[in-house]
């Protein structure tokens, strides 16, 4: 009997909770709808309270009318992993990880220094006071061919040795292509010789490089592309002479950089203002240039001064005098004593 009572009573309390909660889901639903609109937006805030609905609450889904059940039983799950993943980042354990600084230094490491293994990377590091390990160190090292070094440090080691050549083309007034051969010393980045001609050959062209050096002192390796017009008769030449043909490859006129640099200087500041009339106009006017580019015009490369070494001036030298080359299409500066 007692059992009974007890029973009865309970059953009372939950029947008036549950008619709370559906007072609170029902009232909810309608302050939703106030909000206007055919499909007011929910926020987050709609969305806990459907989910602590659905937590505690076995007969949340009878009342619900704004959404389907499954797109509460969503949000639950969504904050489940929203939980989870806030939790697993208070609680992180472990090495901790690098910085973006220190990952950028350590593919600088290894661009910079294509000799540099791992190992030697890691040791660096460690003596910059950075504390990572080896294997951290590899990871973040971009995987590489066997090491070597690049183009551009192979010229820079050997430019005292090397010279480099190439061809270029002048269309005259009546457009006819002539062809400059010009030879350059990667040294100083002076051009040694020019020559012209509307018909070249190997043979032609292995003369004008033989000719812009001492016999005493021909370079040790030339630099050139894979031109046709060079041919076995220049090859032969080449050799002959001693001179190691450094070949760039098909279609990479950035490994004869120097050379290909000078070519477009020339046209950027002078064959590009310039008319052409004929060989004999052609060479006139390459003629004061290249004066001009060896013994003025100052170069980044080495250090703003000229391919021809040019002294400073101390303003107790005199007054500064222009004096015009091209017609005034450049002009070179220089202190004279009045």
């Amino acid at each position: 009997m007692l059992l009974t009572i007890l029973r009865s009573i309970l059953a009372g309390f939950q029947t008036q909770r549950g008619l709370v909660l559906e007072n609170l889901a029902l009232r909810h639903q309608l302050q939703v709808r106030n909000r206007g609109g055919k499909r007011p937006r929910l926020k987050d805030r709609d969305r806990l309270l459907w989910v602590l609905l659905s937590r505690f609450w076995r007969d949340w889904r009878k009342p619900l009318l704004i959404v389907r059940p499954d797109t509460v039983v969503g949000w639950h799950r969504a904050g489940f992993r929203k939980y989870w993943r806030w939790k697993s980042k208070r609680r992180r354990r472990g090495r901790p990880p690098l910085t973006l600084e220190e990952r950028a230094l350590i593919r600088q490491l290894a661009n910079d220094n294509p000799l540099w293994g791992t190992p030697h990377v890691h040791a660096e590091l460690l003596k910059l006071g950075i504390v990572v390990s080896e294997p951290t160190v590899a990871k973040y090292m971009k995987h590489r061919k066997p090491p070597s070094q690049g183009w551009k440090t192979f010229l820079a080691n050997h430019a005292a040795e090397l010279a480099s050549v190439d061809f270029f083309t002048a269309t005259t007034a009546t457009m006819k292509s002539l062809y400059v051969f010009v030879v350059l010393s990667h040294d100083r980045r002076k051009i040694l010789s020019y020559e012209i001609t509307d018909a070249p050959t190997g043979e032609w062209a292995a003369e004008r490089v033989l000719d812009a050096f001492d016999i005493e002192s021909p370079p040790t390796m030339l630099v050139r592309d894979q031109d046709r017009k060079f041919g076995d008769d220049f090859n032969e030449a080449i050799d002959g002479a001693g001179i190691t043909q450094v070949l760039s490859a098909y279609r990479c006129p950035w490994q004869n950089g120097y050379v290909e640099r000078v070519i477009g200087t020339i046209r950027r500041e002078c064959l590009d203002h310039v008319i052409i009339f004929n060989a004999a106009h052609l060479r006139r006017v390459l003629d004061e240039y290249v004066v001009y580019y060896n013994e003025s015009r100052t170069h980044l490369g080495i250090e703003k001064d000229c391919p021809v070494p040019r002294a400073v001036q101390s303003p107790d030298e005199g007054t500064i005098v222009a004096t015009p080359v091209l017609g005034g299409l450049h002009h070179t500066y220089r202190r004279r004593a009045a």
